[in-house]
């Protein structure tokens, strides 16, 4: 795909609440607490299928809390914390691996948070050793981790590299230095290029910056400035996040709201920036959502022939392996059921000192929620349905069970979002836009627009 020109009328036309669709339905929905014994039942059908594994960690861990953040995370300078944060974890692995069918093995792993690098390079070969002890990994294992630049030595490269991750993801934001001190997170350009050149020396194939557009101070101007060092290191893949006000969840982002924020025009026109700059020339494939990547990547590559998927892990070529997810707030999916961990330190260490399940949260699917699942995940990795392909593969007659589904994407064709034709349709190159929300149309676990509490979706 070439170059791609924003119409900000059309953005703001569809800029509204809406669900990310890391899962269906959306984790706002789990409510049901999970027994040992039922999980334990859910798990012995799952391993009939052989599947592969995708398993993440949460380390949730920060020195200092980013005022943008809204991620589960536990402000601490103590390091001593992560000591009895890896014996928790050490438990939770041996739990869980033993339900597991020890032939399954591991084709996907990733560490989020808060920051992972919070631990000392010899906790993290420790980590790196407990999942080894426990779990069976593929050859062709995709490790990616996410890595905070700041206070990071080369040598917790090297132990990521040690234990097997080949892929990572630095948390950039901006570059400007009044944006940067307005958001409580100081990181020079140069301790970002150090760390990226660490990364390429240890061999990691893959590195992705997340950017986040939308927060106190930045202008038209300072963020092309960002985005000309941006490009001119090159990273292999870009997210870049609309900074999403929650102060109902985050209330630290009440800070914000003392500075000076982008008026909704201007976040616009830094989104149209964004995207026009990034795929000029083909230099960045937009994927879709927030997810940039150069045209050789196996994401672009996953996505032409129809093999991406999507999870909590967001777009993936790694899709079809189910994930179990450890650490404090993480989340699981297998293909029947998703669970959640305890969101606060206290209660997940109670829970597995006392030997109960860390997850009061869960949601398990029912037929429909597959059905509309699958069409969601559709949409959004292919860009396109394939009318007779879904009725076989889902065992209804697509066209008749989402006739007002497809009706209702009447107006996305008439803003050439979407184009229709018998037996199918497709997501055009200015519709991967608004992608989130030609998936809503087939959420049926909306509430009305003036009760939504998601960030918006563009």
């Amino acid at each position: 795909m070439s170059g791609l020109n924003v119409n900000l009328d059309l953005v703001k036309k569809y800029n509204v609440p809406g669900p990310r669709y890391t899962s269906y339905p959306p984790a706002t929905k789990f409510t049901k607490a999970l027994t040992w014994p039922e999980l334990f039942e859910k798990i012995s059908v799952n391993n009939r299928s052989g599947r592969g594994l995708s398993l993440y960690f949460h380390i949730p861990f920060c020195e200092t809390l980013c005022w943008f953040c809204g991620c589960t995370t536990v402000i601490t300078t103590n390091h001593g914390q992560a000591g009895g944060y890896l014996d928790r974890l050490e438990k939770e692995v041996a739990r869980m691996a033993a339900l597991l069918d020890p032939k399954r093995e591991v084709v996907q792993l990733h560490w989020g948070g808060g920051s992972p690098t919070f631990l000392h390079p010899d906790e993290i070969r420790q980590l790196g050793s407990i999942i080894r002890k426990h779990f069976k990994f593929s050859g062709d294992v995709e490790a990616g981790v996410e890595i905070d630049p700041r206070r990071l030595s080369r040598d917790h490269l090297l132990a990521l590299s040690e234990i097997g991750f080949n892929r990572a993801s630095l948390g950039v934001q901006d570059f400007e230095p009044k944006v940067q001190e307005a958001i409580h997170r100081l990181q020079p350009r140069d301790m970002t290029q150090r760390v990226l050149d660490w990364a390429r020396e240890l061999g990691f194939g893959s590195v992705n910056f997340d950017l986040i557009y939308g927060l106190p101070y930045q202008t038209i101007d300072s963020f092309n400035r960002t985005l000309d060092s941006v490009l001119e290191m090159e990273p292999d893949r870009l997210a870049v996040f609309s900074y999403a006000h929650v102060p109902w969840i985050k209330p630290a982002q009440k800070i914000l709201e003392q500075k000076i924020l982008p008026t909704p025009e201007v976040k616009l026109e830094l989104l149209k920036i964004v995207i026009e700059r990034l795929t000029e020339n083909n230099r960045y494939v937009y994927i879709g959502m927030d997810h940039f990547a150069r045209p050789t990547d196996e994401l672009v590559t996953a996505q032409g022939n129809k093999t991406l998927q999507r999870n909590f892990q967001g777009y993936s070529t790694r899709g079809n392996a189910d994930i179990f997810a450890f650490g404090m707030s993480a989340i699981s999916q297998i293909p029947d059921v998703y669970w959640q961990n305890e969101k606060e330190l206290p209660s997940y260490y109670a829970s597995l000192d006392q030997g109960n399940t860390p997850f009061p949260r869960s949601y398990i699917l029912t037929d429909e929620d597959k059905i509309r699942r699958e069409t969601i995940m559709r949409v959004m990795c292919n860009l396109s349905l394939d009318y007779a392909a879904m009725s076989q593969k889902l065992g209804i007659n697509f066209e008749e069970h989402f006739a007002d589904e497809l009706d209702a994407l009447a107006p996305f064709e008439a803003d050439g979002l979407v184009r229709r034709f018998p037996g199918g349709l497709e997501v055009t190159c200015t519709g991967r836009l608004f992608i989130r929300n030609i998936a809503m149309c087939f959420d049926n676990t909306l509430a009305p627009a003036s009760e939504r509490r998601f960030s918006r979706t563009i």
